[in-house]
């Protein structure tokens, strides 16, 4: 054992000593959380609305007196679908509504009448979110009255605030990330120094050595989320902790050594620090995306 943690000792000293990378680590456990949390926003929240009303009538007054504050922004008038498009492609404003001359006529008559909306799909998610936010106005006020009422009651993010979420999601990416790439970084820095075999014929179990190495790169990305926890998360963001801390600890202690064991199998692919980039990015796409997080 006294091998092992003098290996473990001598790997968390040669971190230390990387200031640039060292910094890099501290940064993305902070900053990067921080502004995920802070800056990345999944609903609509002050988006710019654009109306032409063909009809000017009480119905499509009253469906335009739905959209206000904090979703959407005040919606400013226009004469024509033309001037609509151009406020629209001089990202004057984000969601375009047209009215049609016959809408309130069509519907008082039991039709079926039309809302034309036009999209900035250069903001894709939040132009899409406030389509989502004007279907649920049209259809609750096209609603029928039923006798059972739905209410429903969202578990540990009651008021699904944005930050608590996106916060979380971007420190377990960035524990996913780090545990691949800092596990593979180590190995593939004895290969291009041309100490590995040299490593192996050391009189040390190399089983114990791949263990030590990348139980040193579990204890850096634990510190890490150790400081993110305290500083972004309680700190910054005030998230309310349900459950136990230290069940938290230890399960992300299990996990960052088991997504090592992918940054071993990357390591053993790679023979240069710059291909280790590449095969993460290739193998942390899939993860990420199909992860449900994002």
């Amino acid at each position: 054992m006294r091998a092992f943690f003098t290996i473990v000792a001598k790997e968390l000293l040669l971190f230390i000593r990387s200031y640039g990378l060292a910094a890099a680590v501290v940064l993305v456990f902070t900053a990067d959380v921080y502004v995920a949390g802070s800056g990345i926003v999944m609903d609509a929240k002050n988006v710019s609305v654009g109306i032409v009303d063909r009809s000017e009538g009480v119905l499509s007054r009253k469906i335009i007196a739905h959209l206000h504050h904090p979703e959407f922004q005040t919606p400013l008038f226009y004469k024509s679908v033309r001037e609509l498009n151009r406020a629209i492609f001089n990202k004057e404003i984000m969601l375009g509504i047209i009215f049609g001359s016959d809408f309130e006529k069509e519907y008082l008559q039991g039709q079926h009448p039309h809302i034309d909306v036009l999209l900035d799909s250069t903001a894709a998610s939040q132009s899409f979110m406030a389509l989502s936010y004007l279907q649920n106005i049209v259809f609750d006020f096209n609603a029928v009255a039923v006798p059972v009422e739905i209410k429903i009651h969202k578990l540990f993010n009651q008021n699904t605030t944005n930050s608590f979420f996106m916060a979380l999601t971007e420190l377990l990416s960035v524990i996913t990330l780090l545990s691949v790439i800092l596990t593979a970084v180590v190995f593939v820095k004895e290969k291009e120094s041309g100490t590995w075999d040299m490593m192996l014929l050391m009189p040390v179990n190399p089983k114990l050595t791949i263990l030590a190495k990348s139980f040193s790169q579990v204890i850096i990305i634990m510190f890490g989320v150790m400081l993110s926890v305290g500083i972004v998360l309680f700190g910054a963001f005030d998230i309310p902790l349900n459950g136990s801390l230290w069940a938290f600890f230890a399960l992300t202690f299990f996990y960052a050594f088991t997504s090592a064991g992918i940054g071993l199998f990357n390591a053993s692919l790679s023979q240069s620090t710059v291909q280790v980039g590449q095969f993460s990015i290739v193998i942390m796409m899939p993860l990420i995306f199909l992860s449900g997080a994002w």
